[in-house]
């Protein structure tokens, strides 16, 4: 008996994924998703010995403690404000590090507390400066808008200055 062989210009069915190869790319989006969330929203971050809560980073800066300064971005600061008592220097300046001496009177031993959206960028600029000489380099790991160390600043009602 001969063998059909279908036409050359007819389609060949694509190979279809099963239940259990559908459940498994799901599971993969979920756990990925996750972390990605997890990361931004900065879910594990805690308040440390070198970290302060927004309320505390506040009233330390009113009271001349520390100097409290906003890293954040123009567009951020132009939605939320900037923290009474901080200082905006946006922290994707080339000459960041010389703006934040020109601020510390060139003092790196000046108590310097750091805050962003949710506490991801402004733990890493931290490092940063502490690589670069200053010693007193605070955390404020729940940011504006809060993270797992806080509700943050907008939501714990602390005043803000419109920057525009």
């Amino acid at each position: 008996m001969a063998k059909k062989v279908p036409p050359a210009n007819s389609a060949t069915p694509s190979p279809r994924l099963s239940r259990r190869g559908v459940l498994a790319l799901g599971a993969i989006g979920i756990v990925t998703g996750g972390a990605g969330a997890a990361r931004w929203f900065n879910i594990w971050a805690e308040n440390g010995e070198a970290a302060l809560s927004a309320a505390e980073a506040h009233q330390a800066a009113l009271a001349g403690e520390v100097t409290l300064i906003d890293i954040r971005r123009p567009d951020e600061w132009a939605l939320t404000g900037v923290g009474e008592g901080a200082i905006p220097i946006d922290m994707r300046r080339g000459d960041f590090i010389e703006a934040l001496m020109h601020v510390v009177r060139g003092d790196t031993t000046r108590p310097v507390a750091l805050i962003c959206a949710r506490g991801v960028r402004s733990h890493h600029q931290g490092a940063k400066l502490l690589s670069a000489g200053f010693t007193r380099i605070i955390d404020v790991p729940e940011g504006m808008l809060g993270s797992g160390a806080g509700p943050g600043w907008i939501k714990r009602g602390l005043p803000v200055r419109r920057k525009g």
